[in-house]
C-alpha cells in the first residue's frame, strides 16, 4: 500500500479547507452546488491538498451556520490518491476552517 495513504488512514490528522481561495462562502458553494471540495492534510511535507467528490448522503451540514461562520461541517467523499481509491472523512470548524480528518482505503488500483 502507498505510504501516504497508509499514514493518512491511521488515526485523525489536522486538516484545513484547501483550494485556491478557502473561505466559508466558497466551502458552502462547493458543498451545496458543485459537490466537490478541497481538504488539505497539513501534517504532511508541504501539505496534501485533496479534491474530494462529496457524498451528499454521508455529508452532514445540520450543525453548520454558514451565515454566522460557525458550527461544524462533516464532509465525506471519495477520490483516488496515488492509485488507491479512498474515502475522505473530515470535520471542519467553520470559524477557523480547520479540523480533523482521515482516509479510509476502499481499493488499490492495479496498473
Amino acid at each position: 500500500m502507498d505510504e501516504l495513504v497508509k499514514r493518512l488512514s491511521e488515526g485523525d490528522h489536522p486538516v484545513t479547507v484547501g483550494g485556491p481561495q478557502p473561505s466559508v462562502s466558497e466551502l458552502r458553494k462547493r458543498l451545496e452546488e458543485m459537490g466537490y471540495v478541497f481538504v488539505k492534510f497539513t501534517d504532511t511535507r508541504g501539505g496534501t491538498d485533496l479534491g474530494v467528490r462529496v457524498d451528499k448522503s454521508a455529508t452532514d451540514l445540520s450543525r453548520a451556520a454558514f451565515d454566522q461562520a460557525s458550527g461544524i461541517v462533516h464532509i465525506e467523499g471519495t477520490l483516488t490518491l496515488n492509485y488507491v481509491k479512498v474515502r475522505c472523512i473530515a470535520d471542519i470548524d467553520l470559524e477557523t476552517l480547520n479540523g480533523t480528518g482521515h482516509l479510509v482505503t476502499l481499493e488499490e488500483v492495479h496498473l
